[in-house]
């Protein structure tokens, strides 16, 4: 076949140990995740020509690439936030559909629950201070507070209601309850959401994304790698990706995030609809990005977030997602891994169905950097 018509499959997926990890390093967890990946496609490391990390810290992907014995010929470390593994799985699936690598490894680990409960790190989240956020920092513009000013507009626009939110929450711990990887399995209620201590009007504690620590690992290969690999192989379908703003004042819409433009354009180059998927995996640091995602996806209309999501309409984040299960924050890779094991009929008692009552055949992920600032969205698809 000619190079870039290679179809693209994941073969591999796994989670290092997650949540409360407090005798590893990232590096480790880079590594734990990357070998479980490897062992779950039955690949091995001497397959892998190409390599693609990132992470909140000095984690370079040469520095990673080295410590897990790889001298890749191919090699990506787009950094966009959230966003970061959509964007990589693209880039990566062109690399492949063009001969430039058969077989790439993402990989990620974090420690971001320890470095804080050890006091080396802050927890102030930020792309910094310098340029035009120079100007919104010293008035304590945190990401929460951010993303709090976001869902306020969309609650004043379209009469979206804290009751809506929280049902993102209490959802996600229902599926975190059935998923025993997750950190936080109890259930919770509206009233629980409510009630908690508030963080950024209108977000209370259980609005926003747990701490943990963790990493995952997915393996990209070209199809004729598949019939040696163990597992059923995942398609890589359609991909988009968008960068939006990173100052507040130049977002012209608090109300629409950048999924609706990498969305609409990894459906086109799926060539699927969105009333076709069956399940989402949605980046969820606060219950405000599922909800405005699900409606710039093109599952239900601007401004119909709030009832799509109380109705209960698609299985979303069937982990737990960053609410419940793990956020050791970059999260997107963890989409990718949750999306892939659905499509497999690995989900166990969180498996979902499709729409004939078999197992699911086309998924998608939306991972989000920033505060709305980038998106990256993959369809996945299974024979």
């Amino acid at each position: 076949m000619s190079a870039g018509h290679r179809k693209v499959a994941v073969v591999g997926v796994a989670l290092s140990d997650c949540g409360r990890v407090d005798d590893a390093t990232a590096y480790a967890l880079h590594a734990q995740a990357a070998r479980r990946a490897l062992a779950d496609a039955g690949l091995e490391l001497r397959h892998v020509d190409g390599f693609a990390s990132a992470g909140l810290g000095t984690l370079a992907p040469v520095e990673v690439a080295e410590y897990l014995g790889l001298r890749p010929t191919w090699v990506d470390s787009t950094s966009v936030g959230g966003s970061t593994w959509e964007v990589m799985a693209a880039h990566a699936a062109d690399a492949i559909a063009a001969g430039h690598a058969n077989a790439v490894l993402l990989a990620y680990g974090s420690t971001a629950r320890a470095d804080i409960r050890a006091g080396r790190r802050t927890g102030n989240l930020s792309f910094g201070a310098r340029g035009p956020l120079q100007f919104e920092v010293p008035y304590g513009h945190t990401l929460v507070a951010k993303y709090a000013m976001a869902a306020r507009r969309h609650m004043h626009e379209h009469g979206t209601t804290i009751e809506q939110l929280a049902q993102v929450a209490v959802q996600a711990r229902e599926y975190a309850a059935l998923n025993p990887e997750a950190m936080f399995r109890e259930p919770v209620t509206v009233d629980d959401v409510l009630s908690g201590p508030m963080i950024a009007d209108p977000f209370t504690k259980l609005h926003c994304c747990i701490r943990s620590d963790g990493g995952a690992a997915v393996l990209l290969a070209a199809e004729e790698y598949v019939r040696d690999c163990r597992t059923r192989p995942v398609w890589i379908l359609g991909t988009g990706e968008h960068v939006s703003h990173a100052a507040m004042s130049e977002w012209p819409d608090f109300t629409v995030s950048p999924a609706a433009v990498s969305g609409p354009l990894a459906f086109r180059r799926a060539g699927v609809r969105p009333e076709e998927i069956d399940f989402a995996q949605i980046y969820d640091a606060f219950t405000y990005m599922t909800l405005v995602t699900l409606e710039d996806l093109g599952f239900c209309k601007k401004g119909e977030g709030g009832a799509y999501v109380a109705a209960r309409a698609l299985p979303v984040n069937t982990d737990g997602g960053g609410l419940s299960a793990q956020h050791p924050g970059m999260r997107g890779l963890f989409l990718l891994v949750e999306a892939v094991r659905q499509l497999r009929g690995e989900g166990g008692a969180r498996q979902v169905r499709g729409r004939d009552g078999e197992l699911p055949r086309l998924g998608v992920a939306c991972g989000t950097g920033g505060w709305f600032c980038s998106a990256g969205t993959v369809v996945l698809g299974r024979d």
